[in-house]
């Protein structure tokens, strides 16, 4: 299961647009499958006539709270399933959505005072839980690691459904002597991302992990990769190294030519480690050049691709300097702490630019355009997300240039998004 967290401002528009056929059409049989209104009648109102009563009865807390009341005083959080899976019922979803809103702290079990919560259908495959902010007894629900809290509940119940993979067996001591096949192979993607491929067991991918590969587990499998951004020059030292390790422990390895620091002489890089700051100016450049929407749009897509874009490594980047600084000390918790906050920061401004790209097409259109798309292209009300293995062989390599610090960058398996606190 996968989460999406996000604040809006307008309870009545967001209902309108959820019960409503939706942007491509989508939106199929809206309907209420749980909640809890404090005594309002939210079953009776949850129709398309009434949906701005029921906009006021969940806003009826944030009233009574006047100027101490958010900006974005409503809590919306979309969950989709496994699409390998079977999907789920409207009372099994019913189930998740108590669970996630109990999770989280927006209505915790026997809490009288909790927020006002409904949860709502229009698809398959996909649950949408739109909640106040505002308590009962007056309080403010504190959203910050609300993501964080959504993505573990949400771990727990696919485990409980069975829609993660099952832990591999432990491996006996004559598999762990024998020598895999087929062989693990270590080459470059299109996107230029390296990846680890074949036979990998536990010991493998421990061995790839300390060398610095970061592992993925989705619904998917396992899958072991270094970031796009990584600089090739660390690249061929970490595959390099890895290919070390693992041929000492007697697996079988294929490593691409191109990542063999045995083979390639040390590259001419005129920005030494700052690589990335070339890619990073060749993005502005192409945003200062565009010439309309269309093309702004394509050049800032390379910021704010939610898997390739410059953000997300960013923040994989900052999270691995706070984990790393965790494993090297534990002491520095405090500054590990900064890195994550950092990574967070960076996480909730994608969050916040997450629907652009819609709106950049129509940049640089004529006003009447402008107002044409906006007839005809109802959208989401306005929001914002409050979501949210150094290897050896680097450090190593980077002995002799240690005027400066470095962070070789990793990402997590699940986005969690994950927070900065919410804008108020």
């Amino acid at each position: 299961m996968i989460t999406h967290l996000q604040r809006a401002s307008d309870t009545a528009g967001l209902l309108s647009y959820l019960y409503g056929p939706g942007e491509r059409g989508n939106h199929v049989s809206p309907r209420l499958i749980a909640g809890d209104g404090h005594r309002a009648p939210i079953e009776l109102l949850a129709e398309p006539g009434s949906l701005p009563y029921l906009a006021q009865a969940l806003d009826a807390p944030v009233e009574r709270l006047g100027a101490r009341a958010p900006a974005r005083p409503t809590w919306v959080c979309s969950v989709r399933s496994d699409p390998l899976r079977p999907d789920l019922t409207d009372a099994q979803w019913a189930t998740v959505a108590r669970r996630l809103v109990s999770a989280t702290g927006i209505a915790p079990d026997g809490d009288p005072d909790a927020c006002r919560w409904i949860a709502l259908r229009n698809q398959p495959r996909q649950v949408h839980v739109v909640a106040s902010l505002a308590r009962e007894d007056g309080g403010l629900h504190n959203s910050y690691r609300d993501a964080f809290r959504l993505q573990a509940e949400c771990r727990r119940i696919s485990a409980e459904l069975g829609h993660l993979p099952t832990v591999p067996a432990p491996t006996s001591p004559a598999q762990e002597t024998s020598v895999p096949a087929p062989p693990i192979t270590i080459s470059s993607e299109f996107s230029g991302s390296v990846v680890a491929k074949g036979a990998i067991d536990d010991l493998a991918a421990l061995i790839l992990k300390h060398a610095g590969f970061q592992q993925i587990e989705d619904w998917h499998g396992r899958r072991h990769r270094l970031p796009t951004t990584t600089p090739v020059a660390d690249q061929v030292a970490i595959a390099s190294h890895a290919a070390e390790m693992l041929r000492a422990a007697r697996y079988g390895v294929d490593l691409a030519p191109s990542l063999d620091a045995a083979r390639m002489s040390p590259p001419a890089d005129p920005l030494g480690p700052y690589a990335a700051e070339a890619a990073l100016l060749q993005i502005t450049d192409r945003i200062r050049s565009a010439e309309n929407g269309a093309d702004l749009r394509r050049a800032v897509d390379q910021l704010l691709h939610p898997e390739h874009g410059a953000l997300e490594r960013v923040r994989e980047a900052l999270e691995a300097a706070g984990e790393h600084i965790n494993d090297l000390d534990d002491e520095a918790y405090a500054l590990a702490d900064r890195f994550g906050f950092a990574a967070e920061f960076v996480s909730s401004a994608q969050s916040e630019l997450v629907d652009s790209e819609a709106e950049l097409r129509h940049v640089g259109n004529t006003p009447q355009t402008q107002t044409e798309a906006r007839t005809h292209s109802p959208k989401l009300p306005d929001h914002r997300g409050a979501a949210l293995a150094t290897s050896p062989a680097v450090a190593k390599a980077k002995v002799s240039s240690c005027l400066g610090v470095e962070t070789t960058e990793s990402s997590v398996a699940v986005r969690p998004p994950r927070v900065s606190g919410p804008r108020r």
